[in-house]
């Protein structure tokens, strides 16, 4: 099995390569996605998130306002940090449950957007960085996802900067790109993946 951590700034386009690496063969863990798993509605994880922000976090159907909770923690670091301290032990014994569960063989692709907010990259066999200009993730924030730029600037700065995500990568996936070129580049991250994979193998002992 291959580990690999991928991550991205907001608005970089790592969930477009994460579905390119699924479309290759990739398994995908997606921290995103087991997130908001752990704080549905009836979950632990829900009931301290209230505990610690109120019920103004929660919709009128009783799930968690995300949007809501994400314009409180966004603009307060000491918030995002109490916040984070909730969620992310939840979610990664859920990865690692997902993970052990993965073919042996497989090449296991841990979609992460704060890998390197946390120092994560340890975890991993080898990290891959979705990477794009500044300018370029505050205009898809902006134009792709309504965000104000106000907004879209203050979730870029709650995030490690290019240079710290760049220190980190084994790869790096220019995503400057239209999608077909993306596509094309990663294939060959895939392919170079596929061979990692296969070398721990035969250099692993029976």
């Amino acid at each position: 099995m291959l580990k690999v951590g991928l991550t991205g700034g907001i608005g970089a386009g790592k969930s477009e390569v994460s579905r390119l690496l699924v479309e290759c063969g990739a398994v995908l863990i997606d921290a995103d996605r087991i997130a908001r798993e752990v704080v549905a509605p009836g979950t632990p994880g829900l009931a301290a998130v209230v505990d610690a922000f109120g019920e103004d976090v929660l919709t009128a159907d009783g799930s968690l306002d995300r949007p809501r909770l994400g314009s409180v923690v966004f603009a307060d670091p000491e918030k995002l940090a109490l916040l984070n301290s909730i969620v992310h032990p939840l979610v990664g014994a859920r990865s690692r449950a997902l993970e052990t569960s993965a073919p042996q063989d497989a090449v296991v692709v841990h979609d992460v957007p704060l890998l390197t907010e946390n120092g994560l990259a340890p975890l991993y066999d080898l990290v891959v960085v979705v990477d794009v200009r500044p300018d370029t993730q505050l205009d898809r924030l902006v134009r792709l996802r309504g965000m104000t730029e106000q907004d879209a600037r203050a979730r870029m700065a709650a995030q490690a900067t290019r240079e710290q995500r760049r220190e980190i990568a084994d790869i790096v996936i220019d995503n400057d790109v239209p999608l077909p070129e993306l596509r094309h580049r990663v294939k060959d991250v895939w392919n170079d993946l596929v061979r990692r994979a296969h070398t721990a193998r035969e250099a692993s002992p029976e």
